[in-house]
């Protein structure tokens, strides 16, 4: 060993010894959570994870110039290109007809065609409380990636924070090619995405994977067949990998009995979540536009979340089951002042995802096991 390396021990023995110390004291000390000694990040390698979420994400990684070329990325590779023409060779004329890329004035044109002007605005409402909260998704991954142990854990949290980064930009030009104004954030919104992101540790897992993923995954999962929106079953896809990551990450790492069960995280939980309940009457008008009962969304959106949240033991101050009923409750008290003639209903049953392979993929993601819809 050179005289340098042997300086350099020297001088480490005392600073990482420092540290170590600062850590057992006053739980400081070392920022990094990285072993360089075992060549791994705190936590160990958590291979399954990254098996999971890290290399799964990397096969399916999709690009908009090859999905969607009207909105004029170029993010495809040579070899993307090349294989897309190769496919193309292989088709009829009429096959060649049906998957010829349209640019955007084409695109707005089958937009002009498909929806009314009323219509547009209404999807342009729903979908930008989603695109609005990518660009709260791309920050809170960010952040997340400091507070989960392993490398496999870390190696997933950078994919998803690609992907949000990718979710924000793609959507941001969709819902610009529809040519009307794209709103604000709502109060409603606003304080749902706020909280989420001011949360603190593990919390945000709950309040970014399972509650504003678990609604983008439902609204993704709506829509996907509308015509023009086909690009956001690649989006389902992605929000299926990030809604599943709290209980994969959760097997691997598991709370506390304290951090399931303490009461101030089961009612902070709650709060996150009480934002979200008030949007859904606010988005009522405009999912009545298009064809939707904003409170079947609801029901079927907020039942997605408690099973998410169950799977991954984020406790809230009631059951899954009380919490149903009680939001079934308030879904029709609120009904019967505002609908003539309303008949109670179990707006916690209701389904609003509607292709076949998203409420597979849904199933896999929500109970773990292959979708009865294919059986």
């Amino acid at each position: 060993m050179g005289n340098g390396a042997v300086g350099g021990a020297v001088v480490a023995r005392p600073c990482r010894g420092r540290d170590a110390a600062c850590e057992f004291l006053f739980n400081t000390g070392r920022k990094a959570k990285y072993d360089d000694h075992e060549y791994e990040f705190r936590g160990g390698a958590c291979d399954s994870l990254r098996k999971k979420h890290y290399d799964k994400s990397l096969r399916l990684l999709w690009k908009a110039e090859d999905k969607a070329p009207y909105l004029g990325f170029k993010d495809a590779n040579g070899v993307e290109k090349r294989l897309s023409q190769l496919t193309s060779q292989s088709l009829s004329d009429e096959e060649k007809a049906i998957c010829k890329k349209m640019s955007m004035p084409e695109f707005k044109e089958l937009l002009n065609k498909e929806y009314t002007q009323r219509e547009k605005e209404a999807i342009v409402s729903v979908l930008s409380a989603i695109g609005h909260g990518e660009a709260y998704a791309w920050l809170v991954s960010a952040e997340l990636l400091a507070e989960v142990e392993s490398t496999g854990a870390r190696a997933a949290l950078t994919m998803q924070v690609l992907e949000e980064a990718k979710h924000f930009v793609v959507l941001r030009e969709l819902l610009r090619a529809f040519d009307v104004e794209i709103p604000r954030l709502s109060a409603w919104e606003y304080a749902m995405l706020e909280g989420v992101y001011k949360s603190d540790g593990l919390e945000k897992l709950f309040g970014m994977n399972v509650l504003v993923e678990g609604i983008a995954l439902s609204l993704f999962g709506l829509m996907s067949t509308w015509p023009g929106l086909d690009i956001l079953r690649v989006f389902h896809l992605d929000e299926s990998r990030h809604t599943a990551l709290p209980n994969n990450y959760l097997k691997e790492f598991p709370l506390t009995w304290w951090e399931k069960n303490s009461p101030v995280r089961r009612m902070q939980r709650f709060k996150m979540i009480l934002p979200a309940l008030a949007m859904i009457p606010h988005l009522e008008e405009d999912l009545a536009v298009l064809g939707i009962d904003a409170f079947d969304l609801g029901g079927s959106v907020i039942r997605k979340m408690t099973v998410l949240a169950d799977r991954a033991g984020f406790l809230l101050p009631v059951s899954k089951d009380q919490f149903l009923w009680l939001l079934d409750k308030i879904f029709n008290t609120y009904c019967d002042l505002t609908r003539p003639e309303h008949d109670d209903q179990q707006f916690s049953e209701a389904e609003t995802t509607v292709g076949k392979d998203e409420l597979a993929v849904e199933h896999q993601v929500l109970y773990g096991t292959p979708s009865p819809v294919l059986n």
